[in-house]
């Protein structure tokens, strides 16, 4: 949806966990770090690696690079993409990394660097006019999709096979029709998300109702449920979602305008997003990305232009922590979490007791 353009953007930030997984258990108390990017781009897109490898990207073109656990970040944006809005970033290590710019037509393209962004080689470019691609996701460093908004009344699959050098359109007889109105949000990189080697899911907003589709064969096949977050509007619905394995999963959204309260902001799964239950104390307001804590198995973070949010229930029951706009959110398995927003802002994730 259009809308999405004006959608604001986070910090894009660096947030390590210095703890083992014993000491995990005993961790409270979440905050923020805030770090220097030295940019003033919206960093919408987010990709961490490892405690020290993280790439961030968002407005005018600006794909960044971290080596030294955010400490100091590297402008590695393709050349000539100024007028570019990449949306989302997909990294694999310190040196490969694939790139999505989100818009109506040429703009949605895909770019793919092999030398820590030194170079880059736009690996696909839409010809659809129609199509407005959103989010991009990968199972493993060769298959990996990216969804578009509805094209003839499905939403749109592209997919690669060999790390994002190359792109096809999936056929789209297996894809349920859209409701009226129904896209996706490229608010934070999360409505296009993985868990395992063959499960994904999509989120959607926009129409009346809020909706979650899953595939379990890589995007080929999809169901759709209705989740609790609220609709009704091209302001609302489904804007992030994370999955910790193939059943338990996490849903945040609402409605992203200024001053407008979202009850419900968040709903969870225990079947693989089959059926969505509220929140029963959800976030205070609308929430773009959310991702699960390493080590904690019921602990996530939610961020959003208002402030950001911890659960420890599995999503049942929120807390917010911080005041500050962030726009999407993520962690890795070696006790690193990153967060990313507006005015190139960074921060860094730490527990304390």
């Amino acid at each position: 949806m259009r809308l999405r353009i004006a959608l604001g953007a986070l910090t894009a930030a660096a947030c390590v966990l210095a703890v083992t997984p014993v000491q995990a258990q005993a961790v409270t108390g979440p905050r923020w770090e805030p770090q220097e990017t030295g940019v003033t781009a919206r960093l919408r897109g987010l990709s961490p690696v490892s405690r020290q490898v993280a790439w961030a990207s968002g407005s005018a073109g600006t794909v960044l690079r971290t080596v030294d656990g955010g400490r100091s970040w590297q402008n590695v944006s393709p050349p000539g993409t100024e007028a570019l809005q990449f949306r989302d970033v997909e990294a694999f290590d310190a040196r490969r990394a694939v790139a999505l710019s989100i818009g109506e037509g040429t703009d949605s393209r895909v770019y793919r660097t092999d030398d820590g962004g030194r170079t880059w080689a736009e690996t696909y470019r839409n010809d659809e006019p129609r199509a407005f691609y959103d989010c991009l996701a990968f199972f493993d460093r060769r298959h990996g999709l990216a969804m578009s908004d509805p094209v003839d009344g499905r939403f749109r699959i592209l997919a690669t096979e060999d790390g994002g050098r190359s792109w096809r359109v999936l056929p789209s007889d297996g894809m349920p029709e859209a409701l009226p109105g129904e896209a996706g949000f490229a608010a934070s990189g999360q409505c296009l998300v993985t868990a395992g080697s063959r499960d994904v899911w999509l989120a959607a907003g926009g129409a009346e109702r809020a909706r979650v589709f899953h595939s379990r064969d890589r995007g080929r096949t999809w169901t759709v449920a209705d989740t609790t977050i609220p609709a009704g509007d091209p302001a609302r619905g489904v804007f992030a979602l994370a999955f910790r394995d193939r059943l338990h999963g996490i849903a945040v959204g609402g409605d992203f305008q200024p001053g407008l309260p979202s009850p419900d902001a968040a709903a969870v799964t225990r079947d693989g997003g089959a059926t969505w239950q509220r929140s029963a104390v959800p976030p205070p307001a609308y929430r773009s990305g959310v991702t699960w804590l390493p080590y904690l198995p019921f602990a996530a973070i939610a961020v959003g232009p208002t402030g950001s949010d911890v659960t420890y229930d599995g999503g049942r029951t929120w807390r917010t922590f911080d005041t500050g706009s962030f726009d999407t959110v993520a962690c890795t398995g070696d006790l690193s979490c990153w967060a990313a927003g507006e005015q190139g802002r960074v921060a860094r994730l730490t527990l304390g007791r």
